[in-house]
């Protein structure tokens, strides 16, 4: 059965897949998702995959339907590379740096979104949270401030109004996840603790990351050692760790936060993790909706050429 929509947002991540149909207004007739993401495709495999997961979307003007697409199809790696805008850069001009990438039917015309990286104050790059910025710039106009995105790898991006200043990188939860995994503090560790020990081991660590973020390096032993030593157990010990890698990453920009509130852009439970340590230093951190947001970037960033 078709479904018929004005055009189609999509965001496609390393790990999953995720689209819209839209009518002219940006009202969400139909929303599917696939795991099919960058990270297990090679690249002739994107326009079959995309086809997949639009079956059955008919545009209304009965002409090829608009795909708008952000995040790591236009790696690199991935199925057509964006080449990125670079910073300090208005997000209003995502779309000017958009590619089409070929397909082998003209039923469906997907345009890839730039990501942006920066050359000056320090080599950096973000492919996906540049449309979810664009989102939040949208839905709170003239705001300006730092904005913090908690992952994998974590950005820190000191915005003005839909205008990137800078922004910075920190791999800490791709860290946790291999100091977790393949170092020798895997010993005191656990996978599935989420009770009060793990709570406490979490408000010792951010304390110390907070503190002293530039003993990061020696801090981390205290993990091990702290279970050989002082008994505690491996649910403490992984809350020290996710605790003491997130102050130490909020620690070390403590000049950039100042007072405003920051919006946090990740998944709730590790927002509220960073709206936690950012409490601890008077701070506030403010959740924001993921999916509000690259909805409202993808919607924005159609509605400045459209």
């Amino acid at each position: 059965m078709s479904e018929f929509v004005d055009w189609v947002g999509v965001d496609w991540g390393t790990s999953n897949l995720r689209a819209w149909g839209l009518s002219s207004d940006g009202t969400v007739i139909v929303a599917r998702k696939s795991d099919q993401g960058m990270g297990k495709l090679t690249r002739d495999q994107y326009p079959g995959v995309l086809e997949t997961l639009l079956d059955g979307l008919v545009g209304n003007n009965g002409g090829a339907l608009d795909v708008l697409i952000c995040g790591m199809a236009g790696a690199r790696q991935g199925w057509f590379e964006a080449p990125y805008l670079e910073a300090p850069t208005d997000l209003r001009g995502l779309l000017d740096g958009a590619v089409r990438p070929p397909m082998p039917n003209n039923h469906l015309a997907p345009a890839i979104l730039p990501g942006v990286c920066q050359k000056a104050g320090g080599d950096n790059v973000m492919r996906g949270e540049e449309t979810q910025l664009l989102g939040l710039a949208t839905l709170r106009p003239n705001a300006h401030g730092v904005v913090c995105m908690p992952g994998t790898h974590s950005k820190w991006v000191s915005m003005n109004g839909t205008r990137i200043e800078h922004f910075s990188t920190a791999m800490t939860g791709e860290l946790f996840d291999l100091l977790r995994h393949h170092s020798v503090l895997r010993y005191s560790l656990t996978e599935d603790s989420n009770g009060p020990e793990r709570a406490e081991g979490f408000a010792a660590g951010a304390e110390v990351g907070l503190e002293r973020p530039e003993q990061l390096t020696s801090e981390l032993f205290a993990v091990r050692a702290s279970s050989l030593l002082s008994g505690r157990q491996p649910g403490w010990c992984t809350g020290y760790l996710s605790g003491l890698l997130i102050g130490t990453e909020i620690g070390s920009r403590r000049a950039l936060i100042g007072e405003q509130t920051v919006p946090l852009i990740g998944a709730p439970a590790l927002c509220a993790l960073y709206a936690e340590v950012l409490g601890m230093i008077g701070a506030q951190g403010e959740a924001v909706d993921g999916t509000e947001v690259v909805l409202a970037g993808l919607k924005a960033a159609r509605a400045f050429i459209v």
